[in-house]
């Protein structure tokens, strides 16, 4: 299908270009007599019955009516950062796969389910990186059996917005009825800025190789603190901040070039004191002691304070993903 309006725009995408990266225009409303449009930009992850699905970046997917279309294209992946370091989606997700390990793991194909007696849900999710080797029907009814014998909701983890993520994969599991139940971000940035921060609190912090009760305390998150301390102290060089008195907490895995942010939690009643910038800065000057230089971290996209701390500390936007849970 190729449509010209008025001679000035274009459709010139097909459904031959499910799979690809489309900007799309569309009517949204005539309004006394004149069109008004609406663009949209993602992957097109379906085009059937007259009805285009797009995944924009953030995992939202948008339905849009053939009938509405008055220009679309195929567009290219997004350009290059042209700051702080460059990573692939793939790389990115194995560093963060090592960061936060489960107690046990079994491939499936080139996916790897994970789980850790229910803590945390990147310990307890698909890590779908490549073909599972079977049909996807076959693929999925084998997750939802593995975690079923270990009494665990069945999740997987589907990311978005960089090149050669995995929107296809999330529109085949909203399909299938599979429910995006949480998703974060994945930031990074440069190392040594975040260790060059002014924060005269970042003298105080103590770094430990083993979390101790009062940080897990802070962690708050913690039913059973031995489970716990098994999973957090897992990585390649794991350290734990904290304040004293437990004013705040942070957790950093030094994985060849990257460190790796997580659990930077503060006491409410110590909020907007910079404590969570000084528990970050000692954490990346003892990374860059190790020879880290890019910082990475994951943030749930639902928590504005902990967004605007690392827009302030120079953390841009890589991807994001979302935990797709199966429909029970």
């Amino acid at each position: 299908m190729e449509i010209t309006a008025g001679g000035l725009l274009e459709v010139r995408i097909t459904p031959a270009d499910v799979g690809k990266r489309v900007s799309v225009r569309r009517v949204e409303a005539v309004v006394s007599g004149s069109p008004e449009f609406t663009d949209t930009v993602g992957v097109l992850t379906s085009w059937d019955q007259g009805v285009l699905l797009i995944t924009k970046k953030d995992g939202q997917s948008v339905r849009i009516s053939e009938s509405s279309l008055v220009a679309g294209k195929i567009v290219p992946a997004a350009p290059a950062r042209r700051r702080g370091p460059a990573a692939s989606f793939e790389e990115l997700s194995r560093v963060a796969a090592r960061a936060w390990q489960p107690l046990e793991s079994e491939p499936l194909g080139d996916w790897t389910m994970r789980a850790a007696a229910g803590f945390t849900r990147r310990a307890n999710s698909v890590l779908p990186l490549g073909d599972p080797g079977i049909p996807l029907d076959d693929a999925l009814a084998g997750v939802t059996s593995w975690y079923a014998r270990r009494s665990l909701p069945a999740y997987v983890q589907v990311a978005t917005g960089a090149a050669g993520t995995q929107e296809m994969l999330g529109a085949e599991l909203e399909r299938r009825g599979w429910v995006n139940e949480v998703s974060a971000e994945v930031r990074i940035g440069a190392l040594a800025p975040v260790g060059d921060v002014d924060a005269p609190a970042a003298e105080a912090v103590r770094l430990t190789r083993v979390p101790d009760e009062e940080w897990l305390g802070r962690y708050g998150k913690v039913s059973d603190p031995d489970l716990a301390r098994r999973m957090l102290v897992e990585g390649p060089s794991v350290w734990f901040a904290a304040l004293p008195g437990g004013r705040a907490i942070g957790r950093c895995v030094v994985d060849g070039r990257w460190a790796g942010f997580a659990a930077v939690t503060v006491d409410p009643a110590h909020r907007r004191e910079g404590l969570a910038t000084a528990v970050m800065a000692a954490l990346a000057r003892r990374a860059l002691e190790e020879g880290a230089s890019a910082a990475w971290l994951q943030v749930e996209t639902d928590n504005p304070g902990a967004l605007t701390l690392y827009d302030g500390l120079g953390f841009a936007l890589h991807h994001t993903y979302h935990h797709y849970r199966a429909a029970s």
